[in-house]
């Protein structure tokens, strides 16, 4: 059979899930896929961890323990969602050795409630690091405004960090500058840069899912023409920034002192519309140096039928350049939609996140019916944030 993703990997593209669940690592999957499918990373988010805890009983246990000692829900929350993302770190951990600390990385999300606020984005960070505890943690901060200096002070202090929810070419070039002057203060603050990784994520799908509407709202033959081509365009031309900026004298002084790059990673790469190839956002964005990751519907997709080109972006600036020119002449603002995604997502998220509080705090509440208080109506005492310690 031919190892689709083994020619994926050799290509340049290192293999994701996007996707995390107690079940996967008690039974073994997350490690199966890391053995047989070339998994090097995993990436998590609220909505997946809403799912996760409202789908399985293998956090019983946990809530239990945590009811008893009367911890509040968010730090319940903290304490399920380190659990987990500590496990996947122990799991991924071969593939963070094998790479030098490249790959190997599992992602952990700051409270999306926070992306408007910098300083509590920060020391949460902070805290979400020391509480994992795993050197190929990644932190999750997305990139709105206030976001870009926290992705700065986290690096500064030698975190790890994932920038999420980008969708702009402006604000992936704010998030690149974000990074080199992160990685010199933390080289001012004595880092060893080697140790320190970081990804931008930049959203795929969703950026089609906009103009694809704008687009048929708009109706003419001209602008039907152009469904499906927006976010690969997009993502091409993120693309070549990063090249532009990965080539500089300030990045090579930066490599020079142990640095990795900052890889951009292609997220939000499932099809949204039916009538568009299931591994197009993978088949049509493989570049040297890039992650993608998956759910894993479409790892396995691509396992089955993708189709592995040498290097499928950086051909294609010209012709990124002229979808973006079109889109502008039948109409279409690329400037509202990036804002209006921006937006969405952290609306989005924040939504998944205070489902994700909802479910835990009638689960405390379940389980402290049993041992005489309500779980999450105590505050957390000084012991809480030891609940998840120890490798899984």
């Amino acid at each position: 059979m031919t190892d689709r993703l083994g020619e994926l990997t050799a290509a340049g593209v290192a293999v994701w899930l996007d996707d995390l669940s107690r079940v996967r690592l008690s039974s073994g999957g997350l490690d199966q896929l890391r053995r047989e499918k070339h998994l090097v990373g995993v990436t998590t988010n609220p909505t997946i961890f809403a799912k996760a805890l409202s789908d399985a009983d293998e956090y019983d246990w946990q809530l239990r323990d945590l009811a008893t000692r009367g911890v509040d829900v968010e730090e319940a929350v903290r304490n399920l969602t380190a659990y987990d993302v500590r496990w996947a770190c122990d799991v991924m951990r071969p593939a963070y050795d094998a790479t030098a600390g490249v790959d190997g990385r599992v992602s952990l999300e700051v409270d999306p409630r926070l992306a408007y606020e910098t300083e509590k984005t920060v020391a949460e960070a902070k805290a979400l690091w020391w509480l994992v505890d795993r050197p190929n943690l990644f932190i999750k901060i997305p990139a709105t405004e206030a976001g870009l200096p926290a992705i700065t002070a986290a690096l500064a202090e030698g975190i790890s960090v994932n920038v999420t929810l980008i969708f702009g070419l402006d604000r992936y070039s704010q998030v690149m500058e974000a990074f080199l002057a992160g990685l010199e203060q933390a080289k001012a603050n004595g880092h060893d840069l080697s140790k320190i990784g970081s990804v931008a994520s930049f959203f795929v799908s969703r950026v089609d899912t906009e103009v694809d509407k704008r687009l048929e709202k708009i109706g003419s033959d001209q602008a039907r023409a152009l469904l499906g081509r927006a976010a690969v365009a997009n993502a091409r031309l993120a693309y070549e920034r990063y090249g532009e900026v990965f080539s500089s004298a300030r990045w090579q002084a930066l490599a020079d002192a142990g640095a990795h790059p900052q890889r951009p990673l292609w997220a939000s790469t499932s099809t949204k519309n039916p009538d568009y190839r299931d591994v197009i956002y993978v088949e049509e964005l493989i570049a040297p140096g890039t992650v993608n990751t998956m759910p894993e519907s479409v790892i396995d997709a691509y396992a089955e039928h993708g189709e592995t080109r040498a290097d499928t972006v950086t051909g294609a600036y010209d012709d990124a350049r002229q979808v973006f020119a079109d889109l502008a002449s039948v109409g279409v603002d690329m400037t509202d939609v990036i804002e209006t995604l921006e937006r969405e997502g952290v609306e989005k998220f924040e939504t998944s996140w205070n489902e994700l509080l909802d479910g835990v705090r009638k689960s405390l509440a379940a389980a402290g019916r049993g041992i005489g208080h309500p779980g999450d109506a105590a505050k957390p005492n000084a012991q809480a944030a030891e609940q998840a310690g120890g490798n899984a």
